[in-house]
């Protein structure tokens, strides 16, 4: 076994508070493997905690690695590992469950309350050379996949929680995303993966609009302007009934949306994906966005939706994801539209804050390289 390198990592110490510093390299279990850590994204909540230092109640009180979108070369594996090996390159899945609460043993390990979860607080993140992972957790890269692809895995599993195994999508079905930013856009890209006839991104931002169309979608809904004194749900409402009408939707049929996925966060979004999404359809929350939003619940109720929170990623959903990479049904390599090396993390997080860099080209998603 070769010598550990410097374990140099990125760390966060405060809000807008960063710094390179040496950490001690992680002690495996039997059943853990250390990977030296290659390609890493930058996700929406590593820029969350940089410049609000929490999100919700996940507060960092301590330093903290930041990272958790990320793919490596395994280094070392523990006594009782036997399907990986020093040299393998896998994709990491960042968050590990307890093994023996009701939801891990349900196959539900994502709503585990002692989840031990990549640069959510207190647990170090991936923005390091080593990283360690119980070896279920690391998984081996085909061949014709790159380790970016394998960066890439963590977002595209979280469209395919939301869109295969919450929303149970099934060919020739219709199905609407709200926002195309990175997670919308991947669910897109599982919706026509999986069969799905028709995808429609709906976002504020034009640009995102047409690259979206140039991707995953067959149709496209810039939203209109909100008229003065008008209420958000008569807005929402109005925005619903704009769509069905240029977009030739209704309300049942092999015309309606079955398949809500709203990505953004945003509280006119929900509700227009409430007032949008056919009788008897299916809405799935993903984005992450205001902690309260009104919604139209008697049309609810009288619809009998089915409506569901979408959280991180579980059982199936990695391998799922990187199936469809490797099969060529799904193509990650548009996403990625900044490349860093790793002293240029600083960088790389103020480019993706500011959704472009100085060259004008907006964000997607950008990787950063790991230590050297």
């Amino acid at each position: 076994m070769s010598e550990y390198g410097s374990n140099r990592s990125f760390v966060l110490r405060g809000i807008d508070d960063t710094v390179y510093e040496e950490r001690p390299v992680p002690e495996l279990g039997p059943r853990d493997v250390l990977v030296e850590v290659k390609k890493t994204g930058i996700c929406g909540s590593d820029v969350h905690y940089l410049c609000h230092g929490r999100i919700g109640d996940f507060v960092v009180n301590s330093p903290m690695v930041l990272g958790h979108e990320s793919a490596g070369v395994v280094f070392k594996v523990g006594s009782k590992v036997k399907h990986l090996k020093p040299g393998d390159r896998v994709a990491m899945e960042p968050g590990a469950g307890c093994g023996y609460c009701e939801d891990c043993k349900h196959g539900r390990y994502q709503l585990c309350t002692d989840m031990q979860f990549a640069a959510t607080p207190p647990y170090d993140g991936t923005l390091g050379r080593y990283y360690k992972v119980p070896a279920e957790l690391a998984y081996l890269l085909p061949d014709n996949l790159s380790l970016e692809d394998g960066a890439m895995m963590e977002p595209l599993s979280v469209g395919v929680h939301s869109v295969r195994t919450l929303g149970q999508i099934k060919a020739n079905q219709t199905v609407a995303v709200f926002g195309a930013g990175p997670v919308g856009l991947l669910a897109l890209a599982v919706a026509r993966a999986l069969g799905a006839k028709r995808t429609i991104a709906i976002d504020i931002d034009q640009g995102r609009l047409d690259f979206a169309k140039s991707y995953a979608a067959t149709d496209v809904w810039l939203p209109p302007k909100k008229n003065d004194g008008e209420s958000a749900i008569d807005y929402s409402r109005r925005n619903a009934e704009e769509i069905k009408a240029k977009l030739g939707l209704t309300d049942r049929g092999p015309t309606s949306v079955d398949l809500i996925i709203e990505a953004s966060g945003a509280p006119v979004c929900v509700q227009t994906g409430l007032f949008l999404v056919r009788t008897g359809g299916t809405f799935i929350q993903v984005g992450m966005g205001h902690p309260e939003v009104q919604i139209p619940i008697t049309m609810l109720l009288v619809k009998e939706l089915t409506v569901k929170g979408s959280f991180r990623y579980g059982p199936g959903d990695y391998e799922l994801a990187i199936a469809l990479v490797a099969q060529n049904k799904i193509d990650l390599k548009p996403l990625v539209t900044h490349r860093f090396k790793f002293d240029e993390a600083v960088e790389a997080f103020q480019t993706t804050k500011a959704g472009k860099s100085k060259d004008g080209k907006g964000v997607i998603k950008a990787i950063i390289d790991g230590p050297l």
